[in-house]
This record gives C-alpha cells, structure tokens and sequence, in this order.
C-alpha cells in the first residue's frame, strides 16, 4: 500500500480532522511588567510594542487581553529601591504584592494571577539570591524565597512561580506555603532554564542584568538535554505542580523528551529574545509576522507543551478566533 497523505490534506476541513496538535485561548499566559509610579506606560525599547505598566494602567492591558481570550498573566516587578538582600521582592507593600491586591479587587477569579518569583529585579547586584563574597549562596537565598512565596500568596497571587535555579527552592517554598494556610497554592516551577543568550531583551525589560558574572553557576548549560530530567524529577519530588522550560523554540527537544517522562502540565515559556526577533524580521519585511507568530505557537504545543508564556498571546488568541490555528 502506497500512503496518499495528501487525501486529507486537499481542504481546511480534512486538514482539521487530521490534525495532532490542538490548543486553546486557555492555554495561553501573558508576561506583564509593572512599577510603581502613576500613569505610566513606558516602552521597552529592544521589545517593540511591550511596555511597563504602573499599577493604575493595568485594568486597561488586562481588560484589552481578557477581550482577546487572553485571562492569564505573568507578573514582574521592578522596584523603586534595591538592596542586597532584594527586600523589595518580599515586602508586603511590594510591587507584586501591591498589583496583585488591586487587579484581585477588581477581577477576583476572571483572571489568574502567577507570580514570578526571583530577587533578580531587587538585588543591587542584579544575580538571583544572596551573595557570600562573588557566588551566590544556595543556602541563604532559600528562606528569602520562602519569604517571597508566602508574601506573593498572601497578597492574592493564585500560583507562585519560582525562577531563580536555586536547589531545593521548590521544597522549601511548598514546606513554607503549606505551613502557612496556603496549601491549595500551586507551584510553577522554572524547572528547566537554560543560560541563555535568548534573555538579554528581558533585562532592559526587568532591568534585572547581573553587576557582574553571569548565571551560568546555576541556570543549565545549553548543551544538556539529560539534565533537563533530573532538574525536572528533582522540582516534581519536590511538590512542583507545573513545569517551566525556558526557552522555548531553542529546546523543543527537551519539551518533547519532558513530555515524554512526567504526567504533570508542561508550560513553554517564548522569551524576550525570541520575540525580539519576530518583531524585527517583520518590520524588516523579511517574514510574515502573523504566521510566523502562529507557527512558533503550534510547535510549542506540538513538541507535547500544556501551556504557552508567549508577549505574543493576544495575537495567538486571534489567530484561534479565526480559526487559523487550534
């Protein structure tokens, strides 16, 4: 017998029967930056189209979102103040916690809240935990983390999403949520985050660039593919309730091998690098931005991600509506 595949592939209707991947509106979360200040929306130059928002201007950006379809968020925040210790990252009247409060006040459950949960953006020294001398200290950093986690949860945050690459962060944060009345609080774990050169718009974005070094002491080594299942297994042993791998298009291989290993949701997170491309490809004119933004969606979801981290939601959202994807 000789295949005839394109029998199913002669119109949009056989296309869709056949089709493996399917994804939806409610798979899609948005990254959102926010600061203090009023009437702020200010343009994050090497993102085009992304801004930082102050508080007061975000019912606009998630009313225009939850329109699309979009009702998920990614929360960052960027601090007045920083110090070594990223103080800014667990006090009550944080950021986060501050947005939080006031987008749970005016949307309770029509929208999700996640928080990310690194000291990046509040240390002075820009690395993700406590430093002892030049490295940073494992150890040390995990109560603050703690600290940030039950801080992020009070305010009203639904799931604590903890991005720093620390050991054991995952276990202590559970321990710490559990043991303060937060037990139904889910953990989002960045448990898969490669050192990658694919982040440098995010830090003008954050403005979250390390004074000195680099991460690579405790982000993952881009040549590792196994590795990704033992930092995977560890965060799932240690009470993680879904997976992050960071980025997306650069390791979709390792989506696929996670996919293949866990039960538990896998989210792909398309990072500023990748967007930052897009975007400037397309005001070159050297590809089809709208299809290409599709097209990255779908192999994130067919590489076996659940969820999808994408600046590029509200325009995946559309392109569902339209029925160009699904």
């Amino acid at each position: 017998m000789i295949y005839h595949g394109r029998r199913l592939r002669r119109n949009e209707l056989l296309r869709e029967l056949k089709r493996e991947s399917r994804f939806s509106k409610d798979d899609l979360i948005y990254p959102i930056f926010i600061e203090f200040g009023q009437k702020k929306k200010l343009p994050i130059g090497a993102m085009p189209g992304q801004y930082r928002y102050s508080i007061d201007l975000l019912p606009e950006l998630i009313e225009q979102k939850m329109e699309a379809g979009v009702k998920k968020f990614l929360l960052f925040g960027i601090p007045e103040k920083k110090d070594e210790l990223g103080s800014g990252a667990y006090a009550e009247d944080g950021i986060i916690q501050s947005a939080a409060r006031a987008l749970k006040a005016r949307y309770g459950s029509e929208i999700l809240l996640i928080s990310d949960l690194c000291m990046c953006e509040y240390t002075s020294h820009g690395h993700c935990g406590i430093l002892s001398g030049a490295e940073v200290d494992n150890a040390k950093t995990l109560p603050y983390l703690a600290e940030i986690a039950l801080s992020q949860a009070a305010a009203g945050c639904d799931i604590v999403a903890p991005s720093d690459m620390m050991d054991a962060r995952v276990k202590i944060i559970r321990e710490k949520l559990d043991a303060s009345g937060f037990k139904h609080i889910p953990i989002m774990s960045y448990a898969v985050k490669y050192a990658s050169v694919f982040y440098g718009p995010f830090r003008e974005a954050a403005d979250s660039a390390p004074q000195f070094g680099d991460r690579k002491a405790y982000q993952m080594d881009p040549h590792n593919r196994r590795e990704a299942i033992l930092e995977a297994q560890s965060d799932l042993a240690e009470g993680a309730d879904i997976l992050i791998i960071k980025p997306a298009l650069s390791y979709l291989d390792v989506v696929r091998e996670l996919a293949a290993q866990v039960n538990v949701p896998l989210c792909c997170y398309s990072v500023s690098g990748e967007y930052a491309m897009v975007e400037a490809a397309a005001a070159k004119g050297y590809i089809d931005r709208e299809r290409m933004i599709e097209e990255i969606a779908v192999s994130c979801f067919r590489a076996g991600a659940n969820l999808l981290i994408s600046y590029h939601a509200e325009e995946i959202a559309a392109a569902i509506s339209a029925g160009r994807i699904s």
